[in-house]
């Protein structure tokens, strides 16, 4: 019997013009896009990855309960950040988040964002426990 699926959109305009999601959640399963600190348009947290990396994880953390979960079903993040000597300001953000749940995590640097001022992007994948 096949899973339903459900879309979960940002409003975002960019999301019908390249075909994408906010976050799909098919049977226990929610996969979150890749998530950036922008807040009404704005990016928040100018040359500040710890900042940006909270503001992302609160946006993923509304998604979630969108989609009937929380930070507990996330089993895994990938965090793309643009300057890996700020490591540890990412990944203290992220603990504060996930100290307790402690998901599967990966960090890799890419030479760039979607946007000069996006220092950091995390996907997140979800599984609802039955």
């Amino acid at each position: 019997m096949p899973q339903s699926r459900t879309n979960i959109s940002s409003g975002s305009p960019w999301e019908a013009t390249v075909g994408y999601s906010r976050a799909v959640k098919i049977g226990a399963v929610i996969e979150i896009s890749g998530t950036v600190a922008v807040e009404d348009g704005q990016v928040v947290g100018l040359e500040d990855p710890y900042v940006q990396t909270k503001v992302i994880l609160k946006k993923i953390e509304a998604v979630l309960a969108e989609a009937g979960a929380s930070l507990k079903d996330v089993v895994r993040t990938r965090i793309f950040v643009t300057d890996i000597s700020q490591w540890e300001a990412v990944g203290r953000a992220h603990g504060e988040f996930f100290g307790e749940i402690r998901p599967c995590t990966t960090m890799v640097e890419v030479s760039r964002l979607i946007a000069p001022e996006y220092m950091v992007e995390i996907e997140t994948t979800a599984i609802l426990e039955n």
